[in-house]
């Protein structure tokens, strides 16, 4: 029942107004509760349990890159302080899963190796572009998402080039190149759960069963999609013949993990009508991914996450019965959460009708 499912507010941190009851604590104690809410807004969670999780799966597949995320959303965080941020907006993560998805994929491409110091200097950027572009997508209750961190890491290795002395980077390679090599079952499977894992840039087996772990105890049903999701975009990359690396390695699922979570309960409650939309804003956000890779690469440039963000963005704006379902930003919780107090809302409009009977 609904009631029962009540445990799930103060886990997820979905009190009314929990966040602002923060402020009266400590701020170094303050600053690592909103740090570890952005670092768990990366898989669209907000629960700082899952942000330790997530910091502990990092460090275990690499110390650095678990620095350099760290680094990245303390920085946006602080960043977001200084600057008069909006409070709720700072103490719910929102100014830091930007500034540590730029730092780690920073860290990823990078071609200098681990413990490169200069690399701390470019990752407290993202915080300018979240305020700038909020106002502006805040007119059609769209979220910010993660379109500064796309725009940035773009924009950063634009700005460097594979050879630059101080940043040099890694090209990426279009996924769509042909192999004559037949393709494994296993590594395939593997790869579905690697396509949870690269939602952080993690490649490691057992890191990505962590952060699937983290996504389970925010929400078992988002935890359902992002599976199912990863699943539908190695699907999709299969059906393109993308190259066996983006299959292993879960690249190709990683955006249709995205989609899928995001409409199977996040932003829309969830039904069955919402459950297939998610199927296909996932299949729709793998197919776009192998689009721009392929565009993206050949400059050797990746795609990121633009595929998944434009896509939820599209499924947002749609009219007609998926509309019906849209959750307004500002009120996004767990999926669970957001079922229940529509269960309610029903029941309490039903209520409402019979006693006006006549």
């Amino acid at each position: 029942s609904c009631c029962n499912k009540r445990w799930m507010i103060s886990l997820n941190g979905q009190t009314m107004g929990e966040e602002m009851s923060q402020w009266d604590k400590p701020f170094v104690l303050q600053l690592a509760v909103w740090g570890l809410r952005g670092v768990a807004r990366v898989i669209l969670a907000n629960n700082p349990l899952s942000g330790a999780l997530i910091l502990a799966a990092l460090c275990w597949a690499s110390p650095w890159q678990c620095l350099l995320g760290t680094l990245g959303v303390l920085a946006s965080t602080l960043t977001a302080v200084i600057t008069g941020q909006d409070s709720a907006e700072v103490s719910g993560g929102l100014h830091g899963f930007n500034g540590m998805l730029v730092s780690l994929l920073i860290g990823v491409f990078s071609s200098a190796g681990d413990w490169y110091w200069w690399l701390l200097l470019p990752v407290c950027l993202g915080v300018f572009l979240f305020s700038g572009l909020s106002p502006v997508l805040d007119r059609w209750d769209l979220p910010v998402a993660v379109f500064p961190f796309n725009i940035l890491i773009v924009l950063y290795l634009l700005c460097t080039g594979p050879d630059n002395p101080y940043f040099p980077h890694h090209l990426t390679l279009p996924p769509g190149l042909p192999e004559h090599n037949g393709t494994e079952l296993i590594a395939v499977t593997r790869g579905i759960l690697l396509g949870v894992g690269q939602i952080l840039a993690c490649g490691a087996l057992g890191p990505s069963i962590l952060i699937l772990g983290a996504v389970l105890l925010y929400s078992p049903l988002l935890a359902a999609h992002a599976l199912l999701g990863s699943a539908v975009g190695t699907l999709a990359g299969l059906s393109m013949a993308v190259r066996h690396e983006s299959l292993y390695s879960g690249l190709s699922g990683l955006n249709g993990a995205l989609g899928c979570m995001a409409v199977g309960g996040l932003f829309f409650t969830f039904s069955w009508r919402t459950h297939l939309f998610a199927i296909a804003s996932a299949f729709l956000s793998a197919y776009a991914d192998i689009a721009l890779s392929n565009l993206l690469g050949t400059v050797g440039l990746p795609a990121c996450s633009w595929a998944a963000t434009l896509t939820i963005t599209l499924m947002l704006l749609m009219t007609g019965s998926l509309a019906s379902y849209r959750i307004p930003t500002g009120q996004v919780m767990a999926p669970e959460y957001n079922l229940c107090s529509r269960s309610e809302w029903e029941a309490g409009n039903a209520a409402d009708r019979e006693s006006t009977d006549v």
